[in-house]
């Protein structure tokens, strides 16, 4: 089973958790530290011999290109993940078809690989935004991977499929829900992030099986360079709950995603894409 293994590329102070206690006008000024965490993922893919999706902010992209040709250079999937960390739902249809326009030609340019996946900022597809996917596919995409199938206080679209499905009748775009498995009839996440870093690995480990031997499906996971990154600084007047999600055992990331890389086979999104694609003619 190829399971679809992907990095959200932002950095540490792009997060949803501090977007209200760091202004976006503010960026430029603070020290960037996603190009030597994704230089470190990109070391920890080749030992393991696995490729993946760097879903990446057009805004980091413009910043780094040098990094965005060394992650396409070593056979990985460069997406799109927008411009800045807008939330789609606060952008509205017009500005959203602009933000992801200027993003993919940024990702394109830099790269010099065409982008064909999208994922939406703290997933924020969902039934707020019912033009969304037509946008998408109107622009040319494959696929998105841009729905969380729970109930989350940030995000979620719970009523959502939790596998892969066509959201525009007649067209080819294919979404790709991040991965949640059923517990008792109810439904929790197990596709990575703060989830996979707050919980023990055995969790993780035991929920992608289920939806690998006994589903029949593969897993879609992601996680962010800055979880890898224990020495980022500290926003001490962040809420306690932002505090509490954005820092918990990053020291233990790196040992946990290891683990993750050997236990299971893991791919591009793309790849497991058109997969998926075919699955679902």
């Amino acid at each position: 089973m190829l399971n679809g293994l992907s990095v959200d590329v932002e950095d540490w102070f792009q997060v949803g958790a501090f977007e209200k206690v760091i202004d976006r006008a503010d960026w430029d000024g603070i020290d960037r530290r996603v190009e030597r965490n994704c230089d470190a993922i990109l070391q920890m893919f080749g030992d393991a011999g696995v490729k993946a999706t760097f879903f990446t902010l057009g805004w980091v992209a413009e910043r780094h290109p040098a990094m965005m040709r060394r992650i396409a250079g070593a056979g990985h999937e460069i997406a799109s993940h927008g411009w800045d960390h807008a939330r789609v739902f606060t952008l509205g249809e017009a500005a959203f078809a602009q933000d992801i326009d200027r993003a993919r030609k940024v990702l394109e340019d830099t790269s010099g690989s065409a982008v064909t996946g999208y994922r939406a900022p703290s997933f924020s597809i969902d039934v707020r935004t019912p033009w969304a996917h037509r946008v998408l596919a109107e622009q040319g995409y494959a696929y998105s991977s841009s729905v969380a199938p729970i109930v989350h206080d940030h995000y979620g679209w719970r009523e959502a499929p939790r596998f892969a499905f066509r959201p525009v009748a007649g067209a080819d775009l294919i979404e790709i829900p991040v991965t949640t498995a059923e517990v008792a009839g109810r439904r929790m996440a197990a596709g990575g992030g703060g989830f996979f870093r707050l919980l023990p690995y055995g969790v993780s480990r035991w929920a992608i099986r289920q939806v690998n031997a006994r589903e029949g499906r593969p897993a879609a996971f992601y996680f962010h360079p800055w979880e890898i990154d224990p020495a980022q600084p500290r926003m001490a007047h962040a809420p306690l709950r932002s505090r509490l999600r954005h820092y918990t055992n990053l020291s233990v990331m790196a040992g946990k995603l290891r683990r993750l890389l050997g236990d299971f086979q893991w791919g591009r999104m793309d790849d497991v894409a058109a997969r998926e694609a075919a699955r679902t003619a």
